[in-house]
């Protein structure tokens, strides 16, 4: 599992998970960043970086994989960074995430005082709690680290938790359990994940994920008939892409279908087009026929 990438798209979307895991209100006007310390090469997973000089900088590190010489290079990480921007904070703290405890490294010297101190914050993502009890922002987290067997019953808990509570932007809740799980099942496509998790129809048109769906399949028939494209014009091109788009689905067309298809109006190409993707069986593209003509 990319869990590097997958944490990046988790804080840049819900920065408040940060503030959860600190178990803190979370504060106003944080910007979280991936830095590049380039005098060292060294990189930061996450940095939260305060709205004025007077805030508190938070150090965010996401660590799967035990190293035993991870505190020397975090800790000289974080004193680079305190030396290069000291004049856009006042204070700071620091997050190692865990996935559990036997991921941690054995020693800490010569850093054993700074990895006890109120600096530094040790969360172990096993530990945490219930999906239930824990912020959808933690719950997600604790995802990332569940057996496959475990996880689509907890991600179909989590999708139905983002429908029953007040979470803005819910569809940024939806890519990223998505995302999650995507990530452990492969060889799964992102329509079927999403199939997977129970969602509505609506609710993946509000996806970034259905849209890029949509735009990459479309994309790649397009390039395939483009020089019918050009011959033909541009309202009878879409017709050729829908048609494209319907055999690759679905094989085959009945003949009647695909001269009803011909003889739709441009705005009826457009919506078919876009309905195409929800549907399962050709059955359903005869009923969008008659329901829409």
């Amino acid at each position: 599992m990319r869990r590097d990438s997958l944490f990046y798209q988790l804080f840049a979307q819900l920065p408040q998970t940060l503030f959860d895991l600190l178990g803190r209100d979370t504060p106003q006007g944080y910007r979280f960043e991936s830095v590049e310390l380039k005098q060292t090469a060294f990189r930061m997973d996450g940095v939260f970086v305060p709205p004025d000089p007077s805030g508190i900088v938070y150090f965010c590190e996401v660590q799967f994989q035990r190293d035993n010489i991870f505190y020397e290079r975090f800790f000289a990480e974080i004193f680079l960074y305190l030396r290069l921007y000291r004049h856009t904070f006042s204070d700071w703290q620091a997050v190692v995430i865990y996935p559990n405890r036997q991921a941690e490294q054995e020693c800490f010297e010569p850093y054993q005082l700074l990895v006890n101190s109120d600096r530094l914050h040790r969360v172990y993502l096993n530990e945490l709690g219930s999906l239930e009890a824990l912020p959808l922002s933690l719950a997600l987290m604790q995802l990332t680290v569940l057996p496959e067997a475990e996880m689509p019953t907890a991600a179909r808990l989590l999708a139905e938790r983002t429908r029953i509570e007040a979470v803005p932007r819910p569809e940024v809740i939806i890519e990223l359990i998505t995302t999650i799980v995507l990530y452990k099942f492969t060889e799964l496509s992102r329509e079927e994940v999403l199939r997977m998790l129970g969602f509505t129809t609506e609710e993946l048109k509000r996806t970034r994920f259905y849209r890029d769906v949509y735009a990459e399949v479309r994309e790649e028939v397009y390039a395939e008939v483009r020089e019918e494209v050009l011959q033909q014009g541009l309202q009878q091109g879409e017709t050729l892409v829908v048609l494209r788009l319907l055999r690759r689905r679905f094989g085959e067309l009945p003949a009647g279908l695909e001269e009803r298809i011909r003889q739709l109006s441009p705005p009826q190409i457009e919506a078919l087009a876009e309905a195409l993707l929800d549907f399962t069986a050709l059955e359903e593209v005869f009923a969008w026929l008659e329901r829409s003509t």
